[in-house]
C-alpha cells in the first residue's frame, strides 16, 4: 500500500495571514522559529511560493562544519539567474567576480584591494545589495538560519540596517540550535529601523490538524479519531514526524481502511521513521559523552526526572549529570517539566535515543531504574513493571505486573488491567518449586505454573466482566485467552470448571448470549465441588431464551435446580431458584408462575448477599412479567427489587431496571421524553451490547410512531436484526417486526407484512412460546388474510387462542380480540368485526395501552364506515385521531386525517409535537450528524450510528453547510466546534442558533 506524494498543508491559518500581511506590506523582516520538522520551510514556501508578481530569492544554509561564506546568497543567485547578469550594474559589481567566476566575462572589471578587511566586506555588501536591487528581488528567504556562516549573516544585518531598500526578509531558524551570541540572535533580537519585525513562532498541529494532514496523504479520505489521536501523542503533533510515520505504517501495511475511513490495525507502539532517527542521531554526535550518557538516562525513565535521578541511573556523579543537562536542554532534545524535573521534548526523540544504545546498555540502564524506583517509590507499579521487563528480569516483572494488574481492578481501570493480564498469561516463567514440598521440583513447577495461569485468567476474567461494553474489541482477546487457559492440560477439571463459568458470564456481558449457554451447560459437570455455583448456572440454563432449544429442555434444567437446592444446605441458592422458577414460567406461559411469583415477596430472614440474589432475581422476574400485560404488578416487583438491594448496589438494580421501566413507557404511552432517553442510554459507554440495542429499539418504535418516514424503519430494521445475532430469543426482540408489519399493512403492502413478520411467527412456534405472539398475532393473520391465505390465518389463529390463557394474560386477552377482528373484517362480517375491534380496545384501556387501544378504536371507525354508518364512523375516528396526536402518534394521526379528508370532512392541521422550523438556526438532527462528522465518521458510518439512510445524512449534511456558510463537511464540523454548538449531547440544551 502506497500513500500520495505528499501531504496538502493544513492548519496554520494565523501564521498564513502573519507572514502574508507582512511580505505584502511594505518592508518587513519575518523571522519564523521552531523545533525540526514542525513546518517553517513548508509555511514560508506556502505563503512565498504562490505569491504571484514578486520575486523571491529563495536561500539555504546547509548543515556544514565550515560553511562556505555567502554560500546560501551565492547558491540562491545562481538558481534565481543562472545565465543572466542583470544589466545597469556599477563598477562596484566588480567585487562580485570571486563570488561568481562564471560571470567573469559579464561583470564589470575588478576592483582594486584593500587594507582593511572590514571595508573589503562592506564593498561585498554594498555589491551585492545593488545585485539584489538590479534581480528586483522582493523577498529575501533564508533558511536553516542556525546554520549560516557569519558572513551571511552579517549581510542580512547590512541590508536590514539599510532599511531593507522595499524588500522584506524571512529567516526561519531552530532556537534550540543558535550559539549564545552570534550574529543571528543580533538579527532577531532588535526591531529594525525602517521595518517592521514580526516574529512567527510554530506550534505543534491539533488532533483535528493531524487527521486532516494523514487523511489528505490519502486522497483526501477520512482517518480514525482514534488513529488521529494515536499519531498526535506520539508525534507531538510535529508534522515531518507524523507525515514519516504514516508512510512507514503504510509500507508495512500496518494502516488499512475500514468502515470508509483509515484505521491502524493495532495503537501500539510506533517506531521510529528514519528521518526522525537520523536527525536525532546527527544532533547525539555533536553532544559531549557526558550529555549523552544523560540522554540515554532520560530516554530510559520516561518520564520526568530530577537531576539525582538521571544521574543514579545514568552511572555519573552529580556535578556530571549538571554539565550532561545544560548540554541536552541547549540541544533542545529535552526541556523542563515542573521545578527541577526534565523529559525530552518529543516521545519519538527519547525512543531514538534509546534505540541506539547497545541491548547491554539499555538493559543496565533499566535494571538500575528499576532499583532506583524499587527504593524511592515501591508503589509506582507500572513504573517497576516496565523496567523489570526491559531489564530482562521476567520473574520480577510478573511480581510487579500483577500487582499493577489488582491495583487497576480495584480501581476500576478495567482496560489496563485487562492489558496487563493478557501480557502475563502470553508469559510461561513457570513457577519455583516449593522448598518444603516433599514431591519432585519438575512436579511442583508444572502445578505451580498450572495455577499460575488459572489465578491469572479469573483476574482477566472478572476485569472483563466487570469492564463490559467499555472495553471494545479486546474482549475478544480475552476470551480467546481463557479459552486457552481452559484447553491447558496443566489446569484441573475443578479449576476449568470455574474458569468455563466465568467465560460464561464474560461471553454474556459481551452480547454473545448464544456462546455464553453453550459454555454455562459444558461447565455443569466440572462444578461438582461448588454446589452453589452448579446451582446458580442450572437456573441461567433454565431460562427460556434459547431459540433452537424447545420449552421441555429448559424446564429440565430447572428441575435439576430444585433438586440441586433442595440438597444443599445454601440460602442464596433456594432464592435463586425460586425466581428462576418464577421468571422460567413466567416466560414460557404457565398460570402457575403467579403462585411463585408471590411467594417471592416473602423471603424471611437474609442476608445483605440473599438479599442481593433476592433483588437480581426479581427484576429478572419483572422482566418476564412483561408479555402478560399485568403492568402494576411489573411495577411491584420493580419496586420490591429496589427496597431490598443493599445500599452499596444501588445503582446497579438502577440500571437494571431502566430497560424494563422503559418498556413500561412505551406499552403505556408515556412516551415524553422516552426516545431521547433511551439514546443517551444507548451511546453510554458503560452500557452493555444487548441493553444497548433494546434502548435503540426502544427509541426507534417511539420515533418510527411519532416521525414519519423511511428512516425510522430503517432504524427498527437494524436493530432487530442485531438483537438477533446475539443468538437469544426474548418477547422483546418481536416489537420491532409487529411495528414493522402493521406499518406495512397500512401501507397497503401484504407481501412485504408477510415478509417481515413470518420468520418471527416461526420461531415463536418453533420455540412454543405463544403469549410472547400476543404483538405480533394480529399483525401476521392479517398479512395472511391479505395475501389469500385466509385458512392458515384461521388455523393461526386458533393455534394461538387454545395455547394462551386470555383470563390471566390482558395482553393476549387483546390480542385474541384483534385476531378475530382482522378475520371478521376480512370475511366481510364488519358488524361482528367492529365489536370485537371495539372488546380489543376495551381490554387495551384496562392495561393500559393507549397506542394499542387507539389503534383497535381505528378498525371500529373503518368497519362503521364500511357498514354505511358514516356519522359514526367520523365521530370515532375524529377522537382516534385527536387522542393519537395528543400521544405523539404523529404518522398515525396524518393517516387517519387523510381518511376522514377522503370522506369530504374538514381536517385541521395541526402542529406536530417536536418538528419545527429553525430557520437559519442548526436543528438537534443536524448537530447530531455534525457530531459524528467531527468524529471522523463517513455519512454512511454517521447513518450506521443513527439509523438513518445515508442519503437523509446527506441532506442534514447539506443543510449544516449552508447555514454554517461553508463548503466542506470538514469545515461544516469544525465550525459548528469551535461556535460550541457540539458541546452538548442533549438535544433541549440549545436551540442550536448560530451567532
Amino acid at each position: 500500500m502506497t500513500v500520495g506524494v505528499g501531504p496538502r498543508f493544513v492548519g496554520r491559518e494565523a501564521e498564513v495571514a502573519a507572514l502574508g500581511g507582512a511580505v505584502g506590506d511594505g518592508s518587513a523582516l519575518v523571522v519564523v522559529e521552531g523545533e525540526p520538522g514542525i513546518g517553517k520551510s513548508r509555511l514560508v514556501r506556502q505563503v512565498l511560493g504562490a505569491a504571484a508578481g514578486r520575486t523571491v530569492l529563495w536561500c539555504t544554509a546547509p548543515a556544514l562544519s565550515e560553511p562556505f561564506p555567502l554560500g546560501p546568497v551565492v547558491d540562491g543567485i545562481r538558481r534565481l539567474s543562472p545565465d543572466r547578469v542583470p544589466d545597469g550594474l556599477s563598477p562596484m559589481a566588480g567585487a562580485l567576480r570571486p563570488l561568481f567566476p562564471e560571470w567573469a566575462q559579464l561583470l564589470p572589471p575588478p576592483l582594486d584591494p584593500l587594507e582593511a578587511a572590514g571595508a573589503t566586506r562592506h564593498r561585498l555588501f554594498r555589491a551585492l545589495g545593488e545585485l539584489l536591487d538590479r534581480l528586483a528581488v522582493d523577498v529575501l528567504v533564508l533558511e536553516d538560519a542556525h546554520w549560516a556562516d557569519t558572513t551571511t549573516l552579517e549581510l542580512l544585518l547590512t541590508l536590514v540596517a539599510s532599511g531593507g531598500n522595499n524588500r522584506s526578509l524571512v529567516v526561519t531558524y531552530r532556537p534550540a540550535e543558535v550559539a549564545e551570541a552570534p550574529p543571528l540572535l543580533r538579527l532577531t533580537s532588535r526591531s529594525p529601523v525602517g521595518m517592521r519585525l514580526v516574529r512567527i513562532a510554530l506550534g505543534p498541529l491539533s488532533v483535528r490538524e493531524t487527521g486532516q494532514l494523514v487523511g489528505s496523504m490519502f486522497d483526501g479520505e477520512q482517518v480514525s479519531a482514534d488513529f488521529a489521536t494515536f499519531l498526535r501523542e506520539r508525534t507531538d503533533g510535529v508534522p515531518l514526524a507524523v507525515e514519516e510515520c504514516v508512510r512507514l505504517l503504510a509500507d508495512r501495511r500496518d494502516v488499512v481502511r475500514r468502515g470508509g475511513r483509515w484505521i491502524r490495525r493495532v495503537l501500539g507502539d510506533l517506531e521510529v521513521p528514519a528521518t526522525v532517527r537520523d536527525s536525532v542521531l546527527e544532533r547525539l554526535t555533536r553532544i559531549p559523552d557526558v550529555g549523552r550518557r544523560l540522554l540515554e538516562a532520560a530516554a530510559v525513565l520516561g518520564v520526568p526526572a530530577d537531576t539525582a535521578l538521571l544521574a543514579e541511573v545514568s552511572g555519573i556523579s552529580r556535578a556530571e549529570a549538571g554539565e550532561g543537562l545544560a548540554v541536552a536542554l541547549s540541544a533542545g532534545l529535552l526541556q523542563e517539566s515542573g521545578a527541577g524535573r526534565f523529559v525530552f521534548r518529543h516521545g519519538l526523540d527519547a525512543q531514538a535515543v534509546g534505540e541506539s544504545m547497545p541491548v547491554s546498555r539499555r538493559r543496565l540502564l533499566h535494571a538500575r531504574a528499576t532499583d532506583v524506583w524499587a527504593r524511592r517509590a515501591p508503589d509506582a507499579l507500572e513504573r517497576l513493571a516496565h523496567h523489570s521487563r526491559e531489564a530482562g528480569d521476567l520473574g520480577a516483572w510478573c511480581r510487579y505486573a500483577e500487582a499493577g494488574a489488582d491495583l487497576a481492578l480495584e480501581s476500576g481501570d478495567d482496560r489496563n488491567a485487562v492489558t496487563l493480564l493478557l501480557q502475563l498469561l502470553d508469559t510461561d516463567v513457570g513457577s519455583d518449586p516449593d522448598p518444603d514440598s516433599d514431591s519432585d521440583p519438575g512436579t511442583d513447577a508444572v502445578h505451580g505454573a498450572a495455577e499460575r495461569r488459572r489465578r491469572l485468567a479469573t483476574k482477566l476474567g472478572e476485569a472483563v466482566f466487570y469492564g463490559g461494553a467499555a472495553l471494545g474489541d479486546i474482549v475478544d482477546t480475552a476470551v480467546e485467552a481463557i479459552h486457552r487457559v481452559i484447553a491447558d492440560p496443566r489446569v484441573g477439571r475443578a479449576d476449568g470448571g470455574e474458569l468455563r463459568l466465568l467465560l460464561g458470564r464474560v461471553l454474556w456481558r459481551a452480547g454473545r448470549r448464544r456462546a455464553a449457554f453453550a459454555e454455562f451447560e459444558a461447565t455443569v459437570p466440572d462444578l461438582g465441588h461448588r454446589p452453589d455455583l452448579a446451582g446458580i448456572t442450572m437456573c441461567s440454563l433454565a431460562m427460556p431464551v434459547v431459540p433452537d432449544w424447545p420449552a421441555v429442555r429448559h424446564l429440565g434444567w430447572l428441575r435439576r435446580a430444585e433438586e440441586h437446592a433442595a440438597r444443599a444446605d445454601s440460602t442464596h441458592l433456594r432464592i435463586a431458584v425460586g425466581t428462576a422458577r418464577a421468571a422460567t414460567l413466567l416466560l414460557l406461559g404457565d398460570p402457575s408462575a403467579w403462585a411463585s411469583t408471590r411467594a417471592l415477596h416473602r423471603p424471611g430472614r437474609t442476608g445483605p448477599r440473599d438479599m442481593s440474589v433476592l433483588a437480581t432475581g426479581l427484576l429478572n422476574v419483572a422482566a418476564a412479567a412483561l408479555p402478560w400485560g399485568r403492568y402494576e404488578e411489573t411495577r411491584d416487583l420493580l419496586r420490591a427489587a429496589a427496597a431490598l438491594i443493599p445500599d452499596a448496589e444501588h445503582h446497579r438494580v438502577a440500571e437494571g431496571s431502566r430497560l424494563i421501566e422503559a418498556t413500561l413507557d412505551w406499552h403505556t404511552g408515556a412516551w415524553d421524553g422516552l426516545a431521547p432517553a433511551m439514546r443517551r442510554l444507548a451511546d453510554a459507554e458503560t452500557t452493555e451490547v444487548h441493553d444497548a440495542l433494546v434502548a435503540r429499539l426502544l427509541a426507534g418504535l417511539v420515533r418510527g410512531a411519532s416521525e414519519p418516514g423511511p428512516d425510522e424503519e430503517t432504524e427498527l430494521r437494524t436493530v432487530a436484526r442485531q438483537l438477533n445475532v446475539l443468538g437469544i430469543a426474548e418477547p422483546v426482540a418481536l416489537l420491532p417486526w409487529a411495528f414493522l408489519g402493521r406499518r406495512a399493512l397500512q401501507d397497503g403492502d401484504a407481501q412485504r407484512a408477510l415478509d417481515v413478520t413470518g420468520p418471527a411467527a416461526e420461531a415463536v412456534a418453533a420455540k412454543g412460546v405463544w403469549l410472547w405472539f400476543a404483538d405480533l398475532a394480529p399483525v401476521h393473520a392479517e398479512a395472511l388474510a391479505r395475501s389469500g391465505r385466509r385458512a392458515d390465518a384461521e388455523a393461526l389463529v386458533a393455534v394461538f387462542t387454545r395455547a394462551v390463557e386470555p383470563s390471566l394474560a390482558p395482553v393476549a386477552a387483546g390480542a385474541v380480540h384483534l385476531c378475530g377482528a382482522v378475520l371478521a373484517e376480512h370475511g366481510e362480517d364488519l358488524a361482528g368485526a367492529a365489536e370485537l375491534y371495539r372488546a380489543a380496545a376495551s381490554v387495551w384501556a384496562g392495561i393500559p395501552r393507549p397506542y394499542d387501544e387507539l389503534l383497535a378504536l381505528e378498525g371500529v371507525g373503518r368497519c362503521l364506515l364500511a357498514e354505511g354508518r358514516r356519522g359514526d364512523g367520523i365521530g370515532v375516528l375524529r377522537e382516534v385521531r385527536t387522542r393519537l396526536t395528543a400521544l405523539g402518534a404523529a404518522r398515525d394521526g396524518d393517516r387517519i386525517a387523510r381518511v376522514l379528508r377522503g370522506q369530504g370532512e374538514d381536517v385541521v392541521r395541526t402542529w406536530r409535537r417536536g418538528r419545527r422550523g429553525y430557520g437559519d438556526a442548526l436543528s438537534p438532527r443536524e448537530r447530531e450528524v455534525l457530531a459524528l462528522v467531527a468524529r471522523g465518521l463517513t455519512n454512511r458510518e454517521a447513518a450506521e450510528e443513527l439509523f438513518l439512510s445515508p442519503r437523509t445524512v446527506g441532506r442534514h449534511l447539506e443543510s449544516a453547510m449552508r447555514k454554517l456558510r461553508v463548503t466542506t463537511r470538514t469545515a461544516a464540523a469544525t465550525t459548528a466546534m469551535e461556535a460550541g454548538l457540539l458541546a452538548t449531547g442533549s438535544d433541549s440544551a440549545s436551540d442550536g442558533t448560530t451567532h
